[in-house]
């Protein structure tokens, strides 16, 4: 992961290297896609612009998904629980990378200089999460806002088997998926650049897909609300 993702990290785990080798095939992916970008003729955007806030934010958000996806994969008993985590795992590391590519062919650093979230303080999407518009918010309260789990929850989760371990899975992906929308709308809704329109549009839809997913499989668990 790229020093965007510095504050409050976490020591790398077993699934370190089937990290870096999803990123590596998902990095190779996006560079093959990147011609797409050349073709449209437009402005590269700036290290303030949406483009590039929504871009470092993702990143950071998506690479928590994949170590909670990870995670469930490797213990859970339950099928439809091993497809959907394998899912997510691939589909965010597939699109983290390609953010990040976004931000090398833009000649743009991967961190920047603006607190996270701060790019989306000027859309109706960022007012409805919380974003507010005079003051940034801390790493913590954007995490927060982000639907990010904790440490704690993250520890809870290593620990836990099971039905629990199942259950309490979900819980946390649904915030998770639920805290990324609104930053996939803000970004449709002040974005520029195609492409990284396309893949907003995207995020925001599938992602509502998925929570309708695990609600269903909640229910089946009998999970409690």
């Amino acid at each position: 992961m790229s020093d965007a993702a510095t504050p409050n990290q976490r020591p790398l785990r077993w699934w370190a290297i089937a990290l870096v080798l999803l990123a590596i095939g998902a990095i190779a992916f996006a560079v093959g896609r990147f011609s797409t970008f050349g073709a449209q003729g437009s402005a590269a955007p700036g290290t303030s612009s949406p483009e590039a806030g929504f871009a470092r934010d993702m990143q950071v958000h998506h690479s928590q998904a994949i170590e909670m996806a990870m995670e469930i994969y490797r213990k859970t008993d339950d099928e439809e629980m091993r497809v959907l985590a394998y899912d997510i795992a691939t589909g965010q590391s597939g699109q983290r990378g390609e953010m990040y590519d976004w931000l090398v062919q833009w000649g743009l650093s991967q961190a920047g200089s603006e607190p996270m979230m701060a790019w989306m303080s000027d859309s109706d999407a960022g007012h409805a999460h919380g974003v507010p518009a005079d003051e940034p918010m801390t790493d913590e309260e954007a995490r927060e806002a982000m639907g990010m789990a904790s440490d704690d929850e993250l520890d809870a989760l290593e620990d836990a088997t099971g039905q629990e371990a199942d259950c309490l899975f979900l819980s946390l992906m649904i915030r998770h998926h639920e805290g990324a929308i609104p930053m996939a709308e803000a970004l449709v809704e002040l974005g520029t650049d195609a492409r990284a329109l396309t893949v907003a549009e995207s995020i925001a839809a599938g992602q509502t897909a998925e929570i309708d997913a695990m609600q269903a499989v909640q229910a089946r668990l009998g999970c409690a609300s």
